[in-house]
């Protein structure tokens, strides 16, 4: 009795089994992480409804609590080959879990921290970790984590060029401006928001090179930041596609009508 409740809990709150209440608990839990950010946005508008505002958000976060403590339980069937610690271990260090614990911190830290601490306004912007929920609730968003970590090691790759590329920019950049405009680059630091702006192609125009070899650099690291931003692009776009053909060929294992393997 104790394993079939547990079971059921587990296939509900995963949404395993494509029962009816495993897409209601799915989709309120996605309701209630909207109407969480909502009360976030709404206390920006008028401080005297915060004590409703806190009250709503307590019962959510009560709720999510109790969503989290109920995956930590059922965690031995999330990892069959592990023994009851070890699961339990495994899983409260995952994306998800950590997702789920930042999502609730907000609400239990001012039992523990003093209020001098918890009275700082961009303590806040924990609570918009709840969106990061979602990527469990919905494909769409899970999808973008299956392929952010099956391409990882390539995108740190070329995260890692683009940084070599932008230091190497700004410590030249450095070099060739001082002497014109010292007040302008007057350290590595000031150079390298320079060479992100220009990376980026965002030219926010706040510093720009004067002399001709500055210009040239510019210009050169300007085209270079077009070609360097194609890059994780076009591996996005390829694991998309990888990902696609791999659920596609699941899918034609099986009946779409009667959902039984074919031969």
């Amino acid at each position: 009795m104790y394993n079939t409740v547990k079971i059921k809990i587990f296939n509900i709150i995963n949404n395993k089994e494509n029962h009816f209440l495993g897409f209601l608990f799915n989709y309120f839990i996605i309701f209630l992480i909207f109407c969480s950010v909502l009360l976030i946005v709404f206390e920006t508008f008028n401080e005297k409804f915060n004590h409703i505002c806190y009250i709503v958000e307590s019962y959510i976060c009560i709720i999510f609590t109790i969503e989290f403590l109920l995956r930590l339980w059922t965690a031995n069937f999330l990892y069959p080959e592990d023994n009851f610690l070890k699961s339990r271990f495994k899983y409260i260090f995952s994306f998800f879990a950590i997702v789920d614990i930042l999502a609730i911190l907000p609400f239990y830290l001012p039992l523990i921290l003093p209020s001098y601490l918890i009275s700082l306004r961009s303590f806040r912007l924990i609570k918009l970790f709840q969106l990061l929920k979602l990527t469990r609730h919905t494909d769409a968003l899970l999808n973008i984590v299956i392929v952010l970590k099956n391409k990882s090691y390539h995108l740190i790759s070329s995260f890692i060029v683009v940084l070599f590329i932008i230091f190497l920019a700004s410590i030249v950049m450095y070099n060739i401006e001082y002497d014109a405009q010292p007040q302008v680059f007057n350290n590595a630091f000031s150079s390298l928001w320079w060479a992100v702006a220009t990376v980026t192609t965002v030219g926010y125009g706040d510093i720009y090179p004067i002399t001709v070899t500055g210009k040239i650099l510019s210009s050169v690291l300007s085209f270079l930041g077009i070609a360097l931003v194609a890059i994780p692009t076009g591996m996005l776009s390829a694991g998309f596609n990888e990902l696609t053909e791999k659920k596609n060929e699941v899918n034609y294992k099986f009946c779409p009508y009667c959902g039984n393997k074919l031969n």
